[in-house]
């Protein structure tokens, strides 16, 4: 399973536009830390208001520290 995430998507919002959260499954990205990022990015995008390439997902570093 995979989650696209976009901050106000229009008709032509490209791949670069967008946030991706693949392979949510119990071999890959579990469904609770998928379930983080995605509150994260989440967060993020209103916050800078923006997506895609120019939003970075640093949720890996907070799940490291256990935070």
């Amino acid at each position: 399973m995979g989650a696209y995430l976009t901050w106000q998507p229009r008709p032509d919002t490209t791949d670069a536009d967008r946030n991706c959260i693949s392979n949510i499954r119990p071999e890959g990205i579990g469904t609770a830390d998928a379930a983080f990022k995605i509150a994260h990015l989440l967060s993020a995008m209103r916050t800078r208001r923006l997506s895609g390439v120019r939003l970075k997902d640093d949720s890996d570093p907070l799940l490291l520290d256990g935070r």
